[in-house]
């Protein structure tokens, strides 16, 4: 490293580190250096506001106050805590995380990076930030957030999301991290990105950095960083039936225990293949994850959500059965649920929103 290099990278921790020293945000997680409580904060961040996080964070460590009530803690406890906070992997991968701390670390937070790796939904971002925050380890903590500001502060045209331009981000980063505050520095290059160092509009102005970043100095703060086109979000269609017993109860599904928002309830259905209309999509559905065969009668809502890699329009039909009894076939359970019933049992954003389209009522369908 030339002296220049050494001079701005000094330059780099000193400004963050005074600067957030004033504007760092203050979070309910950084209330505490309880590696558990930083452990769910950073997984609920992936991918998540921090102001949605927020409520969901009080919650779920109200219902699970450590590791040990999480570990034993049933999952359909754990995914109902978690509705509607989206990306329901991580719950799973929390409470099998749970499980493999009590039993093989005696309830401690793994507090080496060989270690906490191999714990479910722990990658290298998730890992330095647990271990810098709450063990005071040197490691860096990279995300999009951070690889967007390196990207300006030192110019670099390389794409943030190739896994190439991202191995460069990140031993950048683990130069820059500072022997002692690093936790600090971490949470400082997490508030600058949220805060200031923005995608798009950037409010350089009030960067602390702004006197040593090489895209402000050449006007390209809006061209950084550079990604590689992402292919096209395809647009997928799905079908739900609701089925009625004479009683009024709603026949509801449990998913399996693997795939999309896995051991999740909904109403019994699921994808259209290409070379099928929606009704026998939903006929076909219903035939493989339950052995009943039924009657797909009027159309009575749609509902539309987006995830990470495709978007989705669900179609709610009903649904009167024909021949067969329900068997879990496709699915790991099935039950004819009341209204009360729904409510206590973990549903998705698109399954509820699904549901509260439906009248529950004890009406018996012809």
């Amino acid at each position: 490293m030339s002296k220049g290099q050494a001079e701005i990278k000094t330059f780099f921790r000193s400004r963050l580190l005074a600067w957030y020293k004033h504007h760092g945000r203050l979070l309910p997680w950084r209330e505490t250096t309880d590696p558990y409580r930083i452990w769910i904060s950073e997984i609920m961040l992936q991918q998540t506001r921090v102001d949605t996080v927020i409520p969901y964070y009080k919650r779920f460590l109200k219902r699970f106050p450590d590791v040990f009530a999480l570990a034993r803690a049933p999952l359909q406890d754990v995914l109902k805590t978690w509705e509607n906070l989206g990306y329901y992997s991580r719950a799973r991968h929390l409470h099998a995380a749970a499980g493999i701390i009590v039993g093989r670390f005696g309830g401690r937070i793994p507090d080496t990076p060989e270690d906490i790796r191999t714990l479910p939904g722990i990658g290298d971002y998730t890992a330095g930030a647990i271990l810098s925050i709450a063990y005071g380890r040197a490691v860096p903590a990279v995300d999009g957030n951070v690889r967007r500001i390196l990207s300006r502060v030192f110019a670099i045209d390389r794409p943030v999301n190739d896994p190439r331009g991202q191995k460069h981000f990140f031993e950048l980063a683990a130069s820059l991290v500072p022997g002692k505050r690093a936790s600090d520095f971490n949470q400082a290059l997490m508030d600058l990105g949220a805060t200031i160092c923005r995608a798009k509009n950037p409010d350089c102005g009030v960067c602390p950095l702004a006197s040593i970043c090489l895209a402000r100095r050449g006007g390209l703060q809006n061209d950084l960083p550079v990604s590689r086109k992402s292919p096209a979000i395809p647009h997928r269609q799905a079908v739900a039936a609701v089925v009625r017993n004479g009683k009024g109860l709603l026949l509801v599904v449990q998913r399996q225990a693997e795939g999309l928002l896995a051991s999740l309830w909904k109403l019994p259905g699921g994808f259209v293949q290409d070379d099928e209309n929606r009704e026998a999509g939903l006929r076909r559905c219903v035939k493989e994850e339950l052995g009943l065969s039924i009657r797909v009668g009027k159309k009575i809502a749609s509902a539309d959500h987006a995830y990470t890699h495709f978007r989705v329009t669900l179609h709610v039909y009903q649904g009167f059965p024909l021949s067969g009894k329900p068997t879990a076939r496709g699915c790991q359970d099935w039950r004819w649920a009341a209204a009360a019933d729904l409510k206590k049992l973990p549903l998705s954003r698109i399954d509820r929103m699904a549901v509260a389209l439906v009248e529950i009522s004890p009406v018996r369908f012809p």
